[in-house]
């Protein structure tokens, strides 16, 4: 059976198999993949076997951006530490969130994935909120104060994502603190059972929040590989991240490879203030890393060496980070501010090319998280998450490259509309959930109440 097949649009498929642009067609199974994606028109048979027809003449349809890093709780804190580095921001954003229960940390969560998707993010691996205080020392020193972080608060913010209607990974801080390897894996163990429980196609897997960047010991390494043997989990630590304290940053590199880290399954989270002795080893051991432009550039944190690493053959995949250090998670912002941002540092127009940047926000992500079966591609088996883009509306006069006009013209305003699994869930800003406007409400009145308790 057809559930959905779409025509008439000039379809950017992110496929390395298959050149595109080209105008095309495309139809989506009962379960909500690709089943067909082929040039040119579609036959009488085809559209007869169609439950839905969408002629999307005269678009642009690419897939669903894929944010390889994103915080989706931190949505109701937007334009907080404006005018702070990396903690003083953590410091001023978690003020409200580490007052949050697993009810209000619920629909903070759900208001984030329903923004991720109105916006045109698809897939989000999400760190999720450890409800525990974040106490910053100084602008290179900073850490989370130490305890068992409660497992319902976590599995609250998976809830909320498949609530919400975002496919996901889940990620996971572990325990912080004096605690034994088996007393932190147990609530490793009460985790993974309780996502394993949820039997939804947006939920992808769980994963490590790796935490070296704050710990003060080489045992932190060493249970996060703990973690990810026990389970095969990925692990994406924060790492290399702020622009302060940069060779103390550096020396914790080594902590990953002493406990024997460093493979496909550890992608670093941000990886700006590197070496290049640490591009290459974490490159031969086949390590991936995640790029967030506007977030770095919010915060002052720099500029990822990514011609560098991505020459030394790391997978490298995009985010939108925090809401609340992004503020309009906009990927189309992203990806122009990533190009901008590479070509003004270093003179270089062609440092990073149009096309290459929209296959990192897309494909790329999802291959850097082991995800790219599922999403980050128009391709036959894939989940038909995709966007409907319209560059005449407003117009954005005529289309010379189809890639120059999706990823440097358009923007949210051309997003037509937003598809999960063949199914629609965004029309223009509007969301097709009908407890949208609930969500909304909820995280004003929890945010007014936790900001009147301060």
């Amino acid at each position: 059976m057809t559930k959905l097949l779409v025509h008439g649009a000039t379809l950017l498929t992110i496929d390395p198999d298959r050149p595109d642009p080209f105008v095309g067609w495309f139809a989506v199974g009962s379960d909500g993949r690709l089943t067909a994606v082929e040039e040119g028109a579609p036959g009488p048979a085809d559209l007869a076997a169609a439950s839905e027809v969408l002629d999307a003449s005269g678009t642009i349809v690419a897939p669903g951006f894929v944010s390889a890093h994103s915080h989706l709780f931190t949505s109701g804190s937007r334009g907080l530490g404006m005018d702070q580095a990396l903690y003083g921001w953590i410091q001023a954003m978690t003020a409200f969130t580490e007052k949050a229960d697993a009810e209000d940390i619920y629909w903070m969560t759900r208001h984030g994935a329903q923004d991720f998707l109105r916006n045109g993010i698809t897939t989000a691996y999400d760190f999720t909120d450890v409800g525990l205080p974040f106490e910053a020392q100084s602008s290179s020193s900073s850490g989370y104060v130490g305890t068992i972080p409660p497992v319902d608060y976590q599995h609250a913010q998976l809830r909320a994502k498949v609530d919400a209607g975002l496919r996901h990974v889940h990620s996971v801080m572990l325990a912080q603190g004096s605690f034994s390897f088996a007393e932190a894996l147990s609530h490793v163990d009460e985790t993974v059972a309780l996502a394993k429980a949820v039997e939804s196609p947006l939920h992808l897997g769980v994963a490590v929040s790796g935490t070296v960047q704050w710990a003060e010991s080489e045992a932190t390494a060493e249970l996060e590989v703990a973690a990810m043997r026990k389970y095969g989990l990925l692990n994406q630590p924060h790492l290399l991240e702020t622009a302060f304290g940069v060779e103390a940053q550096q020396a914790k590199f080594s902590w990953y490879r002493d406990a024997g880290a460093l493979g496909p399954d550890l992608v670093f989270g941000h990886f700006i203030q590197t070496t290049p002795e640490i591009i290459a080893e974490a490159a031969a051991a086949g390590c991936g890393m995640s790029w967030q432009p506007l977030s770095n550039g919010r915060l002052a944190s720099g500029v990822a060496s990514i011609p560098e690493i991505r020459a030394a053959g790391m997978r490298v995949g995009v985010g939108l980070d925090d809401q609340s250090c992004t503020d309009n998670a906009d990927p189309f912002s992203n990806c122009r501010f990533g190009i901008y941002m590479l070509r003004a540092t270093r003179h270089d127009p062609g440092v990073m090319p149009v096309r290459d940047m929209l296959m990192l926000h897309t494909l790329g992500s999802a291959e850097v998280l082991g995800i790219s079966d599922d999403v980050g591609s128009l391709r036959v088996g894939r989940y038909a998450d995709f966007l409907v883009v319209d560059p005449r509306e407003p117009d954005t006069g005529p289309v010379w490259d189809a890639y120059g006009t999706y990823v440097l013209a358009c923007s949210l305003r051309n997003l037509r509309q937003v598809w999960s699994a063949g199914s629609l869930v965004a029309d223009g800003a509007r969301l097709t959930d009908p407890e949208a406007g609930q969500v909304v409400a909820e995280v004003h009145g929890r945010m007014g109440r936790i900001a009147a308790s301060l």
